[in-house]
């Protein structure tokens, strides 16, 4: 099985706020690409960090995507540095690499 890591964005207030009072980290993630179902585009975290919302170092022309995982019954979603083409193409990589490993094992 291979994973993807990416660095996602989560919300560390303890009480949910008005968005201006919410604050935000990183961390990096591990992701199964085979559970991915969706992946868009978050204009509202790029918002965010316009606004000084995010983590200091982020750089402001950084991109963010919603990425929407299969769990059975439930979804999940998180929020991930990047653009959706460059998740995409994360993914993508990974699983082929993926599906070679199968053939060559047989």
């Amino acid at each position: 099985m291979m994973i993807v890591k990416f660095v996602e964005v989560y919300e560390t207030t303890k009480t949910h706020t008005q968005d201006a009072d919410r604050t935000y980290s990183l961390r990096e993630v591990f992701i199964n690409p085979g559970h991915v179902v969706c992946v868009r585009s978050d204009t509202g975290f790029k918002q965010r960090l316009q606004e000084g919302q995010l983590p200091e170092g982020v750089d402001d022309r950084q991109e963010f995507s919603r990425i929407y995982l299969n769990r059975g019954q439930v979804g999940l979603d998180i929020v991930v540095v990047g653009a959706p083409s460059l998740i995409e193409q994360k993914l993508r990589v990974l699983s082929t690499q993926s599906t070679k490993q199968k053939v060559l094992k047989g």
